[in-house]
């Protein structure tokens, strides 16, 4: 069951340091573009997947084709991509070891969702971090818990 509580979304958030986000974009009218200058800006390390623009960097980071290019741990997969393609990304993500995989608003596959599940993730689905953040109180990401 995907997490729909405010309290488990919450901590997901709350644990999160490092984000995956397949489907960035390195164009800034992109709702992809805007989201990750979002969540940089509230300190988390977010790493840009797309393999249209890899090698190029978007805030900062280095753009990469796939997951299993990154070799960080990843905390968890923001899946900025049509459901269609969150099948292949949640069995990426379960191979990497990520620990959660969010669906962006719009963005919907339950038997995914129940994939990742079964693989010990965390899985949060048809929400955006950048709403979520503000309408739960999280605090911006620090070094120090």
């Amino acid at each position: 069951m995907p997490l729909t509580s405010d309290d488990d979304i919450a901590t997901l958030l709350r644990n999160t340091r490092t984000i995956a986000m397949v489907g960035a974009s390195d164009k800034p009218q992109r709702d992809s573009n805007r989201v990750m200058e979002y969540l940089v800006g509230r300190g988390y390390r977010v790493l840009p997947v797309n393999p249209r623009i890899t090698g190029q960097h978007v805030h900062g980071e280095y753009v990469w084709r796939e997951l299993d290019q990154i070799g960080v741990p990843i905390d968890l997969v923001d899946c900025f991509v049509n459901s269609s393609r969150v099948g292949a990304i949640v069995d990426q993500a379960i191979l990497v070891g990520a620990k959660a995989i969010w669906m962006q608003l719009g963005v919907i596959d339950e038997d995914a969702a129940a994939r990742a599940e079964a693989a010990g993730l965390k899985v949060v689905m048809d929400r955006c971090p950048k709403i979520e953040i503000p309408r739960l109180g999280i605090e911006p990401v620090t070094e120090i818990d």
